[in-house]
């Protein structure tokens, strides 16, 4: 068994993943909707929201997030938030495409013209 806590002064951080435990999948959480417009080459994002409501903007489409909802960015999707509700809190997961490590060098910056931002 394998215990971690979010810690809350930290706006955003990871239970888990390659490079803390023999988990491949990397799993972690969100204490607010961070504005950081990036893309994954070969990584899909999903986001599970907890609690409370944020805005998603993944390419020129705004999305509304609540509680319950599940967002899955695909390889290539640029993506971020813009808002988020004082009570926000999400899940995210990592899945690399088969035979593909999920690392942070997967991620990169988007243009915010990119998202028409």
């Amino acid at each position: 068994m394998h215990i971690e806590r979010a810690n809350y002064m930290l706006d955003k951080g990871w239970y888990a993943g390659p490079w803390k435990s023999n988990l491949a999948i990397p799993v972690g959480y969100a204490h607010k909707g961070i504005d950081e417009p990036h893309v994954h080459g070969q990584t899909t994002e999903i986001y599970l929201v907890a609690r409370g409501t944020s805005v998603l903007r993944v390419g020129r489409e705004t999305v509304h997030l609540a509680s319950g909802d599940v967002a899955i960015i695909e390889p290539g999707e640029a993506h971020t938030f813009l808002d988020s509700s004082v009570d926000y809190f999400h899940f995210v997961v990592h899945l690399p495409e088969p035979g593909q490590a999920s690392t942070a060098a997967d991620k990169f910056a988007a243009e915010r013209s990119s998202l028409g931002l």
